[in-house]
């Protein structure tokens, strides 16, 4: 098998749906309602369906990795948005540095751990 991927697309939970559509909005993506119950959110050709369920279990250990060029550059800005004042239960994590690059976390207020980080250069 040798398809053409166009996307990748990951479906995540939501607690409350509203909050999250906001928050997701806030944190630079562009919202596409497809449903009363379900929207497409993206920045550039990169996105993600949120979906108005909650299963605790599910949301709770979802974890995406966004990739970004400069992760330093991305914190300066995620730091401005002032997303833990704005969302109940979200928080960002400093930048810190592994093997392989480097990283920063976001946690949505639904408890998505979003990992953001910058690969070495091989």
């Amino acid at each position: 098998m040798n398809p053409t991927i166009i996307s990748i697309r990951p479906f995540i939970g939501s607690k409350d749906f509203k909050v999250s559509r906001n928050f997701s909005r806030d944190f630079g993506f562009e919202e596409e309602e497809l449903f009363h119950n379900m929207s497409l959110f993206q920045m550039g050709t990169f996105g993600f369906y949120l979906q108005d369920a909650y299963v605790k279990d599910w949301v709770d250990n979802t974890m995406l990795f966004l990739e970004v060029k400069d992760v330093e550059l991305f914190w300066k800005e995620l730091v401005a948005l002032e997303l833990p004042v704005k969302y109940k239960g979200s928080r960002i994590t400093p930048i810190r540095i592994e093997a392989w690059g480097k990283e920063c976390f976001v946690h949505d207020p639904a408890g998505i751990l979003w990992h953001v980080g910058t690969f070495n250069s091989y």
